[in-house]
């Protein structure tokens, strides 16, 4: 494993091969950050993307799949956000105040300057290096916000996506064939929320597959075992049709 404070890398990307993108793959906070929260709070979904790391980790097992993972919590910096938007550095999240996160420019400066820089950096570098056939972006979300309790979200697993949907058009026929409940652009829109591949896929012309998974169905080892095999199979099946 290649290992950077921002970001790590799982596996050898290869040309030709699948990159699983995880942003929100970890809740570290370095010891010089002071959040201002509550520890357990950074076991919840407002701090990491609960199971995406390991299934991530566990595609990255299989020959021709690599990933690269975010290497700190999402509270610490947002790498699937645009450099200039608040939410990069969010200073609340899902009715939670992030105290230690109201920072004055110059900080807030640094912050991007010590993880959100070297992330993208790297990961365009990797793509430059070993171009993949797909990128999945991974994801993951509850199954209702804290602040939305009554907005109970049914899909097992959402499929994003922006202006390029030539993945998606091919993945949602998989899922739904695995008697999945699939939402197109839900819980979240690909045309709002895709910064990292708005930036390293679109702007390129790479494919790519946006997947949110939720966390209820993927919070033990038996579920992400389940959903690591199901998503390298329908990643390779998207990739080969692809190709065609």
């Amino acid at each position: 494993m290649n290992e950077h404070e921002a970001y790590r890398i799982i596996g050898t990307p290869r040309f030709g091969g699948i990159l699983v993108v995880s942003d929100h793959a970890s809740n570290r906070v370095p010891a010089d950050i002071d959040l201002g929260i509550h520890a357990e709070l950074l076991d919840l979904h407002i701090a990491i993307d609960i199971g995406v790391g390991p299934i991530g980790a566990a595609m990255a097992q299989r020959a021709g799949i690599a990933a690269f993972q975010g290497n700190v919590s999402r509270l610490v910096c947002d790498f699937n956000r645009e450099s200039h938007a608040p939410a990069v550095i969010p200073i609340a999240s899902d009715g939670h105040a992030v105290p230690g996160n109201a920072i004055d420019h110059a900080g807030h400066l640094a912050r991007l300057e010590r993880f959100y820089h070297p992330y993208h950096t790297a990961l365009a570098a990797l793509l430059d290096d070993a171009p993949p056939a797909l990128i999945l972006s991974l994801h993951s979300f509850t199954p209702c916000l804290a602040t939305h309790p009554d907005e109970v979200r049914p899909w097992q697993v959402g499929v994003l996506y922006n202006h390029d949907d030539r993945a998606a058009r091919i993945a949602i026929p998989l899922l739904e064939a695995e008697g999945l409940t699939v939402g197109e652009n839900q819980p979240y829109s690909g045309k709002l929320l895709n910064e990292t591949m708005n930036r390293h896929a679109e702007a390129d012309g790479r494919p790519y597959l946006g997947i949110e998974l939720r966390q209820d169905l993927i919070g033990d080892a038996e579920g992400q075992s389940e959903w690591a095999e199901r998503l390298a199979r329908i990643c390779n099946e998207v990739a080969l049709k692809l190709g065609d």
